[in-house]
This record gives C-alpha cells, structure tokens and sequence, in this order.
C-alpha cells in the first residue's frame, strides 16, 4: 500500500507514543483527554470536551471526558471515533523498528492517532470530518450514552477497534450478568451446621458451562466466560455468600440466553443482569478485505452517528494481554485506508 500524505506535523508513530505515556485506564481518562483537547484545538480543530459520570464505585477516580473535534462552521459527513481508556494494568510504552508494544497501542490509542491523521488530510482536501472519543468503553459504553444525545448531524461513523485493518461485517453483542448465592455461616468440621453460598454458586456454575448456545453460520457462535468468582471467608469456615460475574457474547436476540441463566439458577441463585449491548451487523466497502469480530464494540451505543463501520489497525489477539503490540506499518497503512473509505463513503 502506498504511503498516506500525512502534514509533516503530524506523525501517528509519535502520537501514538505521547498518548500511551498517560496512563488511561477506565475511570481515569481525564488526562489523556485533555491531552487530546489541547493537542487537537492547537491544531485549528474546534473542541468540545463533555463530562462522563463516574459510577459510584469509582466517583474519587477524577473528571473524565469525551473529546468532539470538528472543523469550525461545518456540520461533518462523517465522524472517526474510538475510546480514550484501556483495560488494566498499565503497560509503558515501548517501541523497537518495526513495533509499538505496550498498554493502548492497538486498543485503542493507535487507532487514535490513525484517526487524527486521517482526518488531517481529509480536512484539507475539503471534506467535513469530526473525530470523537469516548470515555468508558472497556466497561460499560458511558462515553458512547452520553455522546449519543449530543450527534452532530454525520451520515457516517467510522468506529475503530483492532480488526487487522480489515471491514468488520458483523461484531458480537455482550449480556454481563451477576450470580448470588446465600447461605449460612458455620465451622467447616460440622458443616450439618451450615449452608455453603459457594457449593451451591458452584454447581449453579456448572450447570452454566453445559448450556448449549446459538450460533449463526456466517458469524459463529455465542460464547460464555465466568469471568469472576467471589465468596467465603477462610478455608475452614462455611461461605454464607458468593457470587460471579459472566459475560455471554451474543449472536442474535438475548432472551433465549436470559431464560437459559435463570432456569440454571434454580432455586440456588439469584441472577442480575446488568449490561446488554446487541449484536449487530455491518456493511462492507467494495474492493476491501473483511472480518467478522468476536468482540463488542460502542457501536450500538451510536446510533446517532450515522450509518456505522469498524475498521481499524492491530489484532484483538493481543489486547487486553501483556503482549499488546502494533507493527509502525500497519499504522501507516490504517492512515490510508480511513482516507479510502471516506472517499469511498462521500463520492
């Protein structure tokens, strides 16, 4: 692929590097974005930073924000957007010839940088664009709610998330769901004295990994991770509660899976659902490789951004792992294709 005409000013590598270097997990994004703000409006883009809640959990985490950049006066025909936090822990930045390693790199602040410069070189060829990014995406989309009753008016989002810079035409939903179990403390030598929350989350459990899950042939199937397990007090005391978090990745309509959790609860758990976001499917742009992702995205939470894609540079293999890397060149290469696809989706 030909190299993009990136303005010398703007070098994706290095603000890739200078992004990384703030630490941004979720909840702590409010200094990457006034980074952003400031790095953008000194570059003649007109910002808006918007506050993002803090759920109670993590309301002495500090302000956070979303970041909106457009071109003064202009409503954008089309609109980059990726999140702002990662996933824990921190990884520093590093970098050898040929890759980027470290928290963000793929996930998502190389994107980030991709996006800026994209929109850089399609500003000055005279096409409205805006860049949006959000806080809260690794958890819960609070950025993408909160931006979503705010649109400017585009026809078109650009999401990015890694997909090895190939048109994702379908991304998986998520259902996030709570176990509780309740029992009755005791010592452990008579536990005819007791009620054990933990033996009873553990065959509610089990009964969860043998559930049968739909799947879609051009998609794949649904999936189910128990993700967290917690209860109990001490090996030799009787758990009294006991509890785990589950993420189910959704291929089509969840109320087939909701029924599915609670008839395995029986009358040993309570369940609580507390994140939904739908599968959905996606449009391919001739002439461009594609994929399907396995992942969620903020997509749904859009809406109101216009007609949406996904694309973007690196592979979701390594995010969220100790690995994260993102070869220089496919940066490079995810530059020019966001400016492909603009022009594809404006001629």
């Amino acid at each position: 692929m030909n190299s993009p005409i990136i303005p010398a000013s703007l070098d994706p590598i290095g603000l890739t590097r200078q992004l990384c270097e703030i630490e941004s997990t979720t909840y702590h994004e409010g200094r990457v974005g006034d980074f952003l703000a400031d790095f953008l409006s000194n570059r003649g883009w007109q910002v808006e930073k918007t506050p993002v809640p803090q759920p109670l959990e993590s309301a002495t985490a500090g302000d956070r924000w979303n970041v909106y950049a457009g071109i003064p006066g202009e409503t954008p025909d089309l609109v980059f957007s990726t999140h702002m936090d990662t996933v824990p822990p921190y990884i520093p930045f590093s970098e050898d010839s040929h890759f980027m390693y470290g928290r963000g790199v793929s996930d998502a602040k190389g994107i980030i940088a991709a996006q800026v410069a994209a929109s850089t070189t399609l500003r000055e060829a005279g096409i409205r664009v805006g860049m949006l990014f959000v806080s809260g995406e690794e958890r819960d989309s609070a950025g993408a709610k909160a931006a979503n009753v705010a649109p400017k008016g585009s026809r078109f989002l650009i999401n990015g998330e890694p997909t090895g810079n190939r048109l994702a035409l379908a991304s998986k939903g998520a259902l996030r769901a709570v176990f509780k179990t309740s029992g009755k403390m005791a010592h452990s030598a008579y536990p005819e004295l007791g009620d054990s929350a933990v033996h009873k989350l553990v065959e509610v459990l089990g009964r969860l990994l043998t559930l049968p899950m739909p799947e879609l042939e051009d998609v794949g199937p649904s999936t189910l991770n128990i993700g967290q397990i917690h209860g109990g007090h001490a090996p030799n005391v009787i758990a009294d509660s006991a509890e785990a978090q589950v993420l189910v990745r959704l291929v089509g309509d969840s109320a087939p899976i909701r029924a599915a959790l609670v008839e395995a609860c029986g009358n040993q758990a309570e369940v609580d659902f507390t994140l939904e976001i739908p599968f959905v499917r996606l449009r391919a742009v001739e002439g461009l490789p594609t994929m399907i992702a396995k992942f969620t995205t903020d997509i749904p939470q859009l809406s109101n951004w216009g007609e949406p894609l996904l694309l973007g540079p690196g592979s979701i293999h390594v995010a969220h792992t100790p690995y994260e890397k993102l070869a220089k060149r496919e940066l490079l290469d995810a530059v020019e294709l966001y400016i492909q696809v603009a022009k594809k989706l404006l001629s």
